[in-house]
């Protein structure tokens, strides 16, 4: 297969660039580099069946060019992370919505399969158990980022599901619920290497709000194979397909977990929205999947539970701490 992976130096990217490989596919990788790094490819990036171009899926012609004469495309470039959501609104919508519209336009005219990753926050703040594919959205208020994020993400599915009902498009709609694992920065509000990362360093644990709300986090080991599986699936076309863990756990058990897991020294402190986001931010109290769907296509479970997807995050967090350490002049570290 000759494959292009958008975003493919972000954090789910570049493990399934990886796997790709593996598979035995010619794969081109375009990323701005906004969140992602080269660092995630750096296992990969003399491969001879690889490419990667710095560019943007913004970029229509560039994004035309890449994507004629390829067999698939993996869409998962996309603005990433709450606080980046938040922080910068405007140019989150012009990549998940003009970004969006180029790659499905680009597939069209070459005739390439598409997989588009979307995401649990287009649910909002439907707390139902077991989220299934066609539950409700309930979202605030359009003027609130949170909310714009979920509703430019409804619109790129609306796009794709469009794309296939009207021009044939072969696209599959993969719906993630909190992936995590080695690779994943902090920086953008990631919940799990925040909190990992502070229980190494010894310093509090900051959990938002009051620590009720409920996640069921997944690994992206498990993730990037049902991808490829989904996207391979002629089942699929036009369809959404939840894609998460199966152990739901509040963020402040969560944060009590990896102090005990890391036999860490750190205190846990509630941290206020207004202190972490400003004022007017809105979480989700509850966030849970439905993988019935996933189950009945390809036989997806997710495997790997959230003590193992901790210990995985913190050995990833040492190996690149020593490795970083490893490369500073001996003055430095002496």
């Amino acid at each position: 297969m000759r494959t292009v992976v958008t975003g493919g130096a972000g954090f789910i990217g570049s493990h399934l660039t990886e796997h790709l490989l593996a598979y035995g596919d010619e794969v081109t990788v375009l990323d701005d580099l906004s969140t992602g790094s080269l660092d995630n490819l750096a296992d990969v990036i003399d491969h001879p069946r690889l490419r990667w171009v710095h560019g943007t899926v913004l970029d229509r012609h560039q994004v035309d060019w890449l994507v004629n004469g390829a067999d698939r495309v993996f869409h998962l470039a996309a603005a990433v992370g709450v606080r980046r959501i938040v922080e910068e609104p405007l140019q989150s919508l012009r990549v998940n919505l003009h970004g969006t519209e180029n790659v499905l336009e680009a597939a069209r005219a070459t005739g390439a399969t598409v997989l588009l990753a979307s995401t649990s926050e287009i649910y909002g703040k439907n707390t139902s158990d077991a989220l299934s594919e066609n539950a409700d959205r309930i979202l605030g208020s359009p003027l609130v980022s949170r909310w714009t994020y979920a509703a430019a993400k409804g619109i790129d599915e609306a796009f794709a599901h469009a794309f296939w009902r009207e021009r044939g498009l072969a696209v599959t709609i993969v719906r993630l619920f909190n992936t995590v694992g080695p690779r994943q920065t902090g920086r953008y509000g990631m919940v799990v290497p925040n909190l990992v990362g502070q229980a190494l360093r010894g310093e509090p644990l900051t959990v938002f709000g009051d620590g009720a709300q409920t996640r069921c986090f997944s690994y992206v080991g498990d993730i990037v194979p049902a991808l490829v599986e989904l996207v391979e699936h002629p089942g699929t076309r036009g369809q959404a397909v939840n894609l998460g863990g199966a152990t739901e756990i509040s963020i402040g058990a969560l944060a009590r977990r990896i102090v005990a897991l890391l036999d860490s020294p750190s205190e846990i402190v509630l941290v206020p929205y207004s202190q972490a986001y400003g004022e007017g931010y809105e979480d989700m109290r509850r966030r849970v999947p439905d993988n019935t769907l996933a189950g009945e296509l390809i036989g997806f479970t997710p495997r790997t539970g959230i003590d193992a997807i901790i210990r995985n995050v913190a050995d990833a967090m040492v190996a690149d701490a020593r490795m970083a350490l490893s490369t500073l002049p001996t003055a430095l570290t002496a």
